[in-house]
């Protein structure tokens, strides 16, 4: 069985959730709405889902708020928008194509790193991304925003955590490749195998130990300026582009 989770980005407040009504590239499957919301706000929302043909379910401001899991303002109202590219982890590698390379996001917990990763990713053709439900920023109108929309279409694979997937990456044949300032192997000149995953880090304490006990290789990004170290989501539209660059010259689409 699908988890939801897994089908799913869920975003909430009225604005969000209108946005995505009026939003046809977009397909909402259901707004659920608290029962404590009346008066002209709820109508507006009954009104822009039942223009979209999207089915408008009450429940109590307390469910909503376990639904949203955010423990911010929900405004007593969230959608559940199709993200048709989202599935497991265990799903991508069951394909017949499974992805030859993806990002695993390990501790990045700014929402904002987590979209504009999602953006980049996206944007260069990269097989997955790997976003742990634990350990990382909640795939939330924040990652939504800061993504400009991307995620709502992003290759977004899920697992448990960053040590979950590292295992099953490990054992589906892939090389664990971390980011690290102080590495000595470099992005541009390491040799890849068929099948590589890519361990980013935190945002403060880089990647983890029970992540960093399965990296094959540990790569840096060369910087001769008097610069320690690039945000996170610099290091992945570097190591996006880069994989972009082998690709072409391979003469492979990805």
């Amino acid at each position: 069985m699908i988890s939801p989770k897994d089908r799913f980005l869920t975003v909430y407040g009225r604005k969000p959730v209108l946005e995505a009504l009026d939003d046809a590239a977009l397909e909402v499957d259901k707004v659920i709405l608290a029962d404590t919301v009346r008066g002209p706000n709820a109508a507006e929302i009954q009104r822009a889902a039942k223009a979209a043909g999207v089915p408008v379910q009450r429940a109590s401001a307390h469910r909503v708020k376990v639904l949203a899991g955010n423990g911010k303002q929900d405004q007593g109202v969230l959608a559940d928008v199709v993200a048709p590219r989202m599935r497991s982890l265990h799903a991508a590698l069951s394909d017949g194509r499974p992805p030859s390379r993806v990002l695993l996001l390990d501790g990045i917990t700014t929402p904002a790193n987590v979209g504009m990763i999602l953006r980049t990713a996206t944007a260069a053709g990269l097989d997955g991304v790997v976003v742990p439900r634990r350990g990382v920023a909640a795939l939330d109108p924040m990652v939504v925003k800061a993504s400009a929309g991307v995620a709502f279409r992003a290759p977004v694979l899920r697992c448990g955590s960053a040590r979950e997937a590292a295992e099953i990456l490990t054992e589906a044949g892939y090389g664990i490749y971390a980011l690290g300032a102080s590495a000595r192997s470099s992005v541009f000149d390491v040799e890849l195998p068929q099948r590589a995953a890519f361990v980013l880090g935190g945002e403060t304490n880089g990647v983890g130990a029970e992540v960093g006990e399965l990296v094959t290789e540990w790569v840096s990004i060369p910087m001769p300026g008097e610069v320690e170290s690039l945000n996170v989501s610099a290091a992945a539209a570097v190591l996006s582009f880069e994989l972009v660059r082998r690709a072409k010259a391979a003469g492979t689409t990805r």
